[in-house]
């Protein structure tokens, strides 16, 4: 998004060069079963986690997108990451060390696999029956990590689309603008333990997810 809009060609050279150097990077960092952790493979004795895929994975599909050559085999060997971690059930564990099924993993998981084109994945149908079970009920706070797991889940709702996306998207609108602060400032969110800018951040992204303005999250 960022380099579509940068005018300046020296300053866009810049920024392809530097899109480059991180998916080169990006390659060397992930783990030898395809995920990547807080650090290189290399740095943190080859720890890797879902959410930190998850990231890396959305971050190279945008370098794609902007026309930034991404290895075919990096991309394969996180898909396999996210198949390894995946249970019967359909639940994605933290890592593939372990950690058992999660709901917000298991929603940032779908996303990444929609992200890397993989519509059509054998993994994808039970891993939205379980994500459905533990997130379509918007009341449910049984879990960790509310609005990750809804940043997520709502991206995966919306490119289902149809009435599923319609329904959704009218709890979970109700519910935020329901819990939404106003000051003399604007509006902003103070729930969730991270902070008020990391809760406003996913909220407002999940509200105008249905406009497409941004092409990483374009159906």
């Amino acid at each position: 998004q960022v380099l579509g809009e940068e005018e300046d060609l020296a300053r866009r050279n810049e920024v392809i060069q530097v899109l480059e150097r991180a998916v080169e990077f990006s390659g060397r960092a992930q783990t030898k079963d395809g995920g990547w952790g807080y650090v290189s493979a290399k740095d943190g004795n080859d720890f890797d986690e879902g959410s930190t895929t998850i990231t890396q994975v959305q971050g190279l599909r945008g370098c794609r997108n902007a026309g930034i050559s991404v290895p075919r085999e990096t991309i394969d060997r996180a898909i396999a990451y996210i198949h390894k971690c995946t249970m019967p059930d359909g639940g994605v564990q933290y890592s593939s060390k372990g950690g058992g099924g999660r709901p917000a993993i298991s929603a940032a998981a779908i996303a990444c696999l929609f992200n890397a084109g993989e519509y059509d994945d054998t993994h994808v149908p039970r891993m939205l029956t379980y994500a459905e079970k533990h997130l379509g009920n918007i009341a449910n706070a049984g879990f960790g990590h509310w609005h990750y797991a809804h940043y997520y889940y709502s991206q995966v709702m919306y490119r289902e689309g149809g009435q599923k996306w319609s329904d959704y998207r009218r709890q979970i609108e109700k519910r935020l603008v329901a819990e939404a602060t106003k000051d003399r400032a604007g509006v902003f969110w103070q729930q969730g333990y991270i902070g008020p800018v990391y809760t406003t951040s996913t909220n407002l992204t999940i509200l105008q997810l249905n406009a497409g303005m941004l092409p990483i999250y374009q159906r």
